[in-house]
This record gives structure tokens, C-alpha cells and sequence, in this order.
């Protein structure tokens, strides 16, 4: 069954997280045009431990592989990426926080765009453990590769989740530290703690998703950023007075995933044009350059 494992790790009556709409895959695997771009997403997951979850639509579903130290630009550095369980295609414009139960913790959509295969079968590919593929994101562009290093085709010794995720050489190619360089969300613009804000400062009074170690520690910053982001912001609009910029509400990002049921990209790509083009849409924060060595920094100063 499509999203079987994803479904049965989670409690909808609890969680955000959208539930999976299977008449939407299905319509999505009999439109794609993998030539044209597929949809792809990275997303900046602060729950137990800090990882990023690489998703590739395929056969209407978000492929997924949970990437501990995120993407990186150098294709002399080879990434670990998990395997995971298949996402639906809404949860690929998501962001905001899931309070309790599996994957508990502060998801923020940090990169997006298209993708297309280098191989003309990707299920094939897939089987063989071994994807090569070409991103149009704002973060991450050029040729990959997702290579599987554990139990050829998952009967033979090692763990079969287990995969790298490595950068091509090409003109997207660099030394470049992208999750330093371009931290922030393509959709908000924020980092963790303006998404907290938005949503509940106060949901982990008790039982956080980390305490200890380095995610324990950073979250329990966030938090406090947070609950001070929340204190100084405006109230939000009376009922009757219109919406509210809360990034919780699941059912926005099942909207716009609905919306690009006919296309590759989700509608909140659009959205994200300011946002994500600030951090990272001009070529020279990706191609390699001289100037990397003087370590540029953003726009935007860091919030203290």
C-alpha cells in the first residue's frame, strides 16, 4: 500500500503532518514528466537530532533519505543519507512544528525546486542502488548522485538504508558550506525559532524532542528565542478579523501541493522567490571562485 509506513509511524489527530491524499499520487504518477523536472525538497529537520530529509517525487510519492550533516557543494565529500520511509507529495511544501509523537521537533523547508533523472529508468536505477540525477533548487543545483553502500539489492551483509549522497563535479560544484552559508527557510525567510514563534513557544514545557548533547542544547535556545520572538510580536488578528501567519496550519501546504498536481514545482516555490534568491539564487553562492577563500558571508546579518 502507498504511504503504508509513513501512516502508521504517525498520529494524525495529533500532528500537523499531512495525512496523504492517495487519489493525489496516483494523479501525479500518471502526469509526471521526469523530462520536464520532477519536484524535489530539503527539509531542515531539528527533532532528536539535527538532519536534513532529501525527498525526490517519484511515482507520485516524496522519495526521502535522512542526511545527518546535510548536502554539501564539495564532491570530495561524501554524505550519509538513511533511507527512509516514503513521504506524500503535500508534505514537500511543510514547515512548522510537530509537538509530540514520531519526529517531534521544528521542520523547516530549506530548500526546493526540480529534478531530473540522468537515467532513463529511475526504478531501475533505484534497484541498483545507484540514482544519478540534475537539481534546479535554490540551494542546491547541478548533477548528483545517491549511491547505495549497504546490502546489494538489501539481501547482502550491511544495512540496505544506507546510502551517499555526493555532489558531481560541475560548475555548481565548490568548497562552499551551504547549510552555513544559506541557513534560513526559502519559504519564511526564518530560522527556527521565527518558525517556533509563529506557532507554540510553550509546546515543550516538558518531555522536549532533545535534551541533552548539541540538539538538546540548541533547541533549548530556539525555544528561548522563540517565546522572546512571540512576546515582541504584535497580536495576532482578532476572530473575524482575518487569518493569522501561523506556519502550523497542514492544510496551506496540502493546498498548494493540490495546486501543482499539474506541474513540477509546488505553487510555494513561487512564494519563496524573495526568500530563497536572497540566500542563494545567484550563481556566485554556489559556483567556486576565488573570492569563496575570503568566506562571503549573507546579506543578512545573523541574528544574535
Amino acid at each position: 500500500m502507498v504511504l503504508e509506513k509513513y501512516k502508521a509511524k504517525r498520529n494524525f489527530t495529533s500532528t500537523p503532518e499531512p495525512a496523504g491524499d492517495l487519489k493525489l499520487a496516483a494523479d501525479r504518477a500518471k502526469s509526471a514528466k521526469p523530462g520536464k523536472g520532477l519536484f524535489f525538497c530539503v527539509q531542515k529537520h531539528l527533532a532528536s537530532h539535527l538532519h536534513y530529509d532529501f525527498r525526490l517525487e517519484h511515482d507520485g510519492v516524496l522519495l526521502s533519505w535522512a542526511v545527518p550533516k546535510g548536502p554539501s557543494l564539495d564532491p570530495k565529500t561524501k554524505r550519509l543519507a538513511m533511507h527512509v520511509e516514503d513521504h506524500p507529495i503535500e508534505y514537500g511544501t511543510f514547515e512548522g512544528v510537530i509537538p509530540s509523537g514520531y519526529g517531534a521537533g521544528i521542520v523547516m523547508l530549506w530548500d526546493q525546486g526540480t529534478w531530473k533523472p540522468e537515467q532513463d529508468d529511475v526504478a531501475a536505477a533505484l534497484k541498483k542502488g545507484d540514482l544519478k540525477f540534475t537539481l534546479d533548487g535554490y540551494k542546491l543545483k547541478g548533477s548528483w548522485v545517491l549511491v547505495r553502500t549497504g546490502g546489494r539489492y538489501g539481501s547482502r551483509g550491511g544495512d540496505a538504508r544506507s546510502w551517499l549522497l555526493i555532489k558531481h563535479r560541475d560548475d555548481w560544484a565548490g568548497d562552499l558550506d551551504i547549510t552555513e552559508f544559506a541557513p534560513r527557510s526559502v519559504k519564511s525567510d526564518g530560522d527556527f525559532e521565527d518558525i517556533l514563534a509563529a506557532d507554540n513557544p510553550d509546546v515543550w514545557v516538558s518531555h522536549r524532542p532533545a535534551e541533552g548533547g548539541e540538539a538538546g542544547a540548541m533547541l533549548a535556545k530556539i525555544i528561548e528565542r522563540a517565546a522572546a520572538l512571540k512576546a515582541a510580536a504584535p497580536q495576532a488578528p482578532r476572530q473575524g478579523q482575518g487569518p493569522s501567519r501561523g506556519l502550523s496550519a497542514g492544510a496551506s501546504a496540502k493546498a498548494e501541493a493540490r495546486n501543482a498536481a499539474g506541474g513540477g514545482a509546488p505553487a510555494a516555490q513561487k512564494k519563496a522567490d524573495g526568500a530563497g534568491q536572497a540566500q542563494t539564487k545567484a550563481k556566485s553562492t554556489a559556483r567556486p571562485t576565488a573570492a569563496r577563500s575570503r568566506k562571503s558571508t549573507p546579506s543578512r546579518k545573523a541574528r544574535a
